[in-house]
C-alpha cells in the first residue's frame, strides 16, 4: 500500500484480498470501464484512491440487490452527487438486510419447533414435514418475494402477543360464524355482518397497508381458492365446514 499525500492507496491485489474479489474480477471491472483505478505507478501498476473504493461499494452493493454490470453501470453513470447516491443506497441495502433478517427470524422459529420436539423425543412425522413443505411451496407460488418479505415484516411488527391475541380472536369468530353459515343466514343480517367485519378487519392487520395489502389479500384469496382442500385440512374444523365459511364471507364482499 503507498502513502501519498496522506491519501490512502491501494494496489489490485490488496483490494482483492481485502474485499473477497478476484484480482481476475478487478481488471475486468477496469477492462469494462466499471471500476477504473484513478491513478497508476511509474511502472504502470494500478492504485485504488479512496474515491475508487467507495464506488466499488458502491457496485458490490448494487450487484447484491440483483442489478447486473450493466444496469449497475447505467446507474453509477446517472449519479452526481456521491453523497446522495450512498445515502440512497444503504438505504435500500438496509431495508433488503431487515427483510433477509426477517426470513431468518422465521426460518429459526420453525427449525426450534421442530428442536423442541425431538428434544422432548417426539420425532416429527413424515406428515409433518411434508405438510410444511407443501406451505412454504404454496406460499412460495401465489406471493412474490418482496410481497413475502412485506408479510413477514408486517408479522415482525405486530410482535408474538398480539398475532397469538389475533388467533384466538379468529378461532372465537370462526366458532360464532359456523352456526349462521349452516343456517344460511343472511349476510346482511347485523349480527352476521358485524361477525364478517370483525373477521375482514382482523384479517386486515396481517397485510401491509394501501395498495399493498390489497395485492397480498387478493393473493391469499387466490391461494385459498385454488388450494382450500389442503389448506382447510391443517385447520381444526371440518374442512368441509372451512370451506363453506370462506365462500359465506366472500359472499358478504360483494356488492
Amino acid at each position: 500500500m503507498i502513502e501519498a499525500d496522506n491519501k490512502r492507496r491501494w494496489s489490485v491485489g490488496e483490494l482483492a484480498r481485502a474485499t473477497g474479489l478476484t484480482v481476475r474480477t478487478l481488471h475486468h471491472y477496469d477492462q469494462i470501464g466499471l471500476l477504473t483505478p484513478h491513478e497508476r505507478t511509474a511502472s504502470g501498476h494500478r492504485r485504488y484512491t479512496e474515491h475508487d473504493l467507495r464506488r466499488l461499494y458502491r457496485i458490490r452493493a448494487l450487484s447484491a440487490l440483483g442489478l447486473s454490470l450493466d444496469e449497475i453501470a447505467s446507474v453509477l453513470a446517472d449519479q452526481d452527487d456521491e453523497l446522495t447516491a450512498l445515502h440512497t443506497l444503504l438505504t435500500a441495502q438496509l431495508h433488503d438486510l431487515t427483510a433477509q433478517a426477517t426470513r431468518i427470524n422465521e426460518l429459526r422459529t420453525r427449525i426450534d419447533g421442530l428442536l423442541q420436539r425431538i428434544t422432548a423425543r417426539q420425532m416429527p412425522s413424515p406428515d409433518q414435514f411434508m405438510s410444511t413443505l407443501e406451505l412454504i411451496t404454496v406460499y412460495e407460488t401465489y406471493f412474490t418475494q418482496e410481497q413475502r418479505d412485506q408479510l413477514a415484516q408486517r408479522r415482525t411488527a405486530l410482535g408474538t402477543e398480539a398475532i397469538e391475541a389475533a388467533k384466538h380472536e379468529w378461532a372465537a369468530l370462526v366458532e360464532e360464524l359456523l352456526p349462521h353459515v349452516a343456517a344460511n343466514t343472511p349476510t346482511d343480517d347485523p349480527q352476521v355482518a358485524d361477525l364478517i367485519a370483525r373477521y375482514q378487519t382482523l384479517g386486515a392487520r396481517f397485510h401491509p397497508p394501501a395498495e399493498q395489502g390489497e395485492q397480498t389479500a387478493a393473493a391469499a384469496r387466490q391461494m385459498w381458492q385454488d388450494n382450500s382442500t389442503e389448506l382447510a385440512a391443517r385447520l381444526p374444523w371440518p374442512p368441509d365446514r372451512m370451506i363453506a365459511l370462506v365462500e359465506y364471507v366472500n359472499r358478504a364482499r360483494q356488492p
